[in-house]
C-alpha cells in the first residue's frame, strides 16, 4: 500500500527533535505537542464538557486472532501499508501475528528496524516456516494475504492444511503487472473468502487478467481506498512543523525559499517514470525561454534513489541531467522512511506511473493533505484520487505524456493562484475521503464479510 505508515513517523520525530536545536523551547513544545486548545492557552479547561472519541469502526476485532502474511519487508508500499493495519488492529486489543515469507539469511538494517517496531507494538513476529506458523494458521480467525506473491507460502508451509484455512483468507493485491498472473502464485486466489484491492482499477485489471490469462475465477472482491494515517495528518496540518522541515530540507538541497519545487517521491525505476519527468521538466524549461516567462527559479527532485537497486536505470538519469547541463536545478535524495519533511517542503507533487499506472498511490493523498497539487498520469487509482482541472492535472503515460506534462509545470509556474486552488481541494478530498477513519470504516465492512463468510463454513 508510494511511499508511506507508523514507522515513517516515530523516525519523523527523532528527525524533528534534530533541527528544531536552533529554535526557542516554546517553539519545540508546539511541534512536538500541541498544548490544550485554549485561548492563548491561559485558562484552566476545568468544567468544560470532554467529548470521548467514537469507537474505532474496527473495534469488532478485540480478541480476534489475526494472522498476517508478507511476501517481503520492505520499504515499498505493500508491507508498510501491512504494518499499518497490524497496528490498527492492535490498537483495538485484537491478537495479531506477522510472518514475513521472504527474507534473506542475514537480517539487514531495516528488517530489524521495522520488526522491533512491530514487537513494540505488540505484533507478534514469527517464522514463516514451522509447526508455530501452521498453528497459528490453523486457529487463526482473520488471516490476510498481503501481495499476490504471498500466495506461494500457502503450498511451501501450509501444504495438505491449505484446505482448511482458505475459507479465512482476505488476500489483498496491490499490483497491477501482468507477470503476475501466474498460476503459481494464484492458483487458490478463487477459492479464498474475498480479495481486496487499493482501487477500482486494480479490481477490474484483475477480474479482466485472470479470466482472460488464467481461466479462474476472482472471489468476492472489494476496493478499499487507503486513508492517511494521524500522524501524517497531524503534521501537515501543524504550520510550525511544517515551516521547520520546509526550511530545513530546501537548505540541505541550496534551494531558495522563493524558488518552484517540483517533486517525484517514489522507488526509481522504469515503471515509476522517473526518466519521462526529467524530460518533461528540461522541455518546461525550454518552453519558459522560448516563451520569455517571468517564473520562479523551477527545480525538481526525485525522493527514492537507491543505486543498489536500479544502477542502470540510475545512471542514465544522471547522465540525463548532466548532458542538458541541469545539474543545479535536479537533486537526488535516497530512498526514506520519512517522506514528510519533503511534502512540506516541495510545491508540486508528480506522479509519474507508467503502463497501467498506479494501484492507489499513497504518495498523492499524502501530498493533498499538506495541501499540494499533484501533476499525475490518467491511469489506475490516480484517477480516482486526482479530479483533473479541481485537485490537480492528469496527463498521458508514455512518451505521448512528455510535453502535456511540461505544459502542466508551466501552467501551475505561472499561476499561483491556480497552484493554491488546486491544492486547497485537493485538501478538501482528504478530509472528506482518506483519512485513516474513513479507510479503517472500509476494512471494518470486508473484515465483518470474511469473518461471517469463515463462520457459516462447514468445515471451520
Amino acid at each position: 500500500m508510494a511511499r508511506h505508515s507508523a514507522p515513517r513517523f516515530s523516525l519523523l520525530k527523532q528527525f524533528l527533535f534534530a533541527i528544531v536545536a536552533i529554535f526557542s523551547i516554546s517553539s519545540v513544545a508546539l511541534l512536538i505537542k500541541r498544548a490544550p486548545s485554549t485561548p492563548c492557552g491561559h485558562y484552566s479547561d476545568a468544567g468544560v464538557k470532554r467529548f470521548e472519541p467514537s469507537p474505532s469502526p474496527l473495534a469488532f476485532m478485540k480478541s480476534k486472532r489475526v494472522l498476517l502474511v508478507s511476501h517481503d519487508l520492505s520499504l515499498s508500499g505493500g508491507p508498510l501499508l501491512l504494518m499499518e493495519l497490524a497496528f490498527l488492529l492492535r490498537s483495538v486489543g485484537a491478537e495479531v501475528c506477522w510472518i514475513t515469507n521472504q527474507k534473506p539469511s542475514e537480517t539487514n538494517e531495516v528488517i530489524y528496524s521495522l520488526e522491533n517496531r512491530m514487537l513494540q507494538r505488540g505484533v507478534q513476529v514469527l517464522s514463516a516456516k514451522g509447526q508455530e506458523a501452521i498453528s497459528r494458521a490453523l486457529k487463526a480467525d482473520l488471516l490476510v494475504l498481503n501481495t499476490v506473491m504471498a500466495g506461494e507460502w500457502l503450498d511451501d508451509v501450509l501444504k495438505e492444511n491449505v484446505p482448511h484455512v482458505l475459507p479465512k483468507v482476505l488476500w489483498w493485491i496491490h499490483e497491477m503487472q501482468g507477470h503476475y498472473f501466474q498460476l503459481e502464485y494464484v492458483k487458490h486466489l478463487p477459492l479464498v473468502a474475498a480479495a481486496m484491492t487499493d482501487s477500482h482499477a486494480t479490481a477490474e485489471y484483475w477480474k479482466a487478467g485472470t479470466r482472460d490469462y488464467l481461466r479462474i475465477k476472482m472471489p468476492d472482491t472489494y476496493v478499499v481506498h487507503l486513508g492517511n494515517s494521524k500522524d501524517l495528518m497531524e503534521i501537515a496540518e501543524d504550520n510550525v512543523a511544517k515551516r521547520v522541515l520546509h526550511e530545513h530540507v530546501r537548505e540541505s538541497l541550496g534551494i531558495r525559499d522563493e524558488d518552484l519545487l517540483f517533486a517525484m517521491i517514489n522507488g526509481v525505476s522504469h515503471g515509476k517514470g522517473q526518466d519521462l519527468f526529467l524530460q518533461s521538466f528540461y522541455e518546461s524549461l525550454q518552453l519558459i525561454v522560448q516563451k520569455k516567462l517571468r517564473v520562479p527559479s523551477m527545480h525538481a527532485v526525485i525522493v527514492g534513489s537507491d543505486m543498489t537497486a536500479q544502477p542502470k536505470f540510475e545512471s542514465q538519469l544522471r547522465d540525463f541531467v548532466r548532458l542538458n547541463k541541469i545539474q543545479d536545478r535536479v537533486h537526488f535524495v535516497n530512498k526514506t522512511l520519512t517522506v514528510a519533511p519533503y511534502l512540506a517542503a516541495i510545491d508540486v507533487l508528480v506522479q509519474n506511473s507508467q503502463a497501467q499506472g498506479e494501484c492507489f498511490g499513497r504518495i498523492t493523498i499524502e501530498a493533498m493533505a499538506f495541501q499540494l497539487p499533484v501533476l499525475g498520469t490518467a491511469a489506475g487509482g490516480t484517477t480516482e484520487i486526482v479530479a483533473n482541472g479541481l485537485t490537480g492535472l492528469l496527463h498521458p503515460t508514455g512518451k505521448e505524456g512528455v510535453t502535456p506534462l511540461a505544459k502542466n509545470m508551466v501552467t501551475l509556474a505561472t499561476n499561483v493562484h491556480r497552484r493554491l486552488t488546486l491544492g486547497k481541494r485537493g485538501y478538501g478530498k482528504v478530509k472528506e475521503m482518506f483519512l485513516e477513519r474513513h479507510m479503517a470504516h472500509r476494512i471494518a465492512k470486508v473484515f465483518k464479510e470474511v469473518l461471517q463468510k469463515a463462520k457459516s463454513h462447514p468445515k471451520l
